[in-house]
């Protein structure tokens, strides 16, 4: 085998290694996307954002949300999950921080978002009618990411026969 058939296949092993090694490196952000219960997925024309959060779903968790907590880290929040689409309403009693409120429908589409609620302010916040699940980020977030209404939910809670963004 002369010179020039040993460069060949030198080059072609050399590409095949890095495109190897690419895909290595690749695995971790594959595994971002993957479902995860205390993990949620954004996206919307603004680009992407994951959350990590605490899952209220049932009645107890839900009535105590994020009340009496001084603080959470910005990549964190609380996902109300319920068990059917119904009319949502939220209050900010006891809960010390500035909240938003992400309103999902049972596709995982936002449909409503509230911002900066009011710490301490029993004003009811109403987040419609048909949702299944409720984000609560740091009051300001929404914004700051550009998370608007249209964006998609990815996670569990969503069945993926009928999720804008499935699992």
């Amino acid at each position: 085998m002369g010179n020039s058939a040993q460069r060949r296949i030198f080059r072609t092993g050399l590409k095949a290694g890095l495109l190897l090694l690419g895909l290595c490196a690749a695995l971790p952000a594959l595994a971002d996307v993957v479902c995860r219960e205390d993990t949620i997925h954004l996206r919307g024309d603004w680009g992407t954002a994951r959350f990590s959060v605490e899952i209220a779903d049932d009645p107890a968790e839900q009535a105590r949300g994020l009340m009496f907590r001084e603080e959470m880290s910005a990549g964190a929040g609380m996902l109300f999950v319920y068990d059917r689409p119904q009319r949502a309403s939220f209050w900010m009693r006891n809960t010390l921080i500035p909240l938003d409120m992400i309103f999902v429908d049972e596709t995982g589409v936002v449909q409503r978002i509230h911002q900066n609620a009011i710490p301490l302010d029993e004003t009811p916040i109403n987040g419609g009618e048909a949702v299944l699940a409720v984000l609560e980020i740091n009051g300001g977030m929404a914004a700051r990411l550009g998370i608007a209404v249209g964006s998609e939910m990815r996670h569990p809670a969503f069945d993926p026969e009928a999720a804008a963004w499935p699992c």
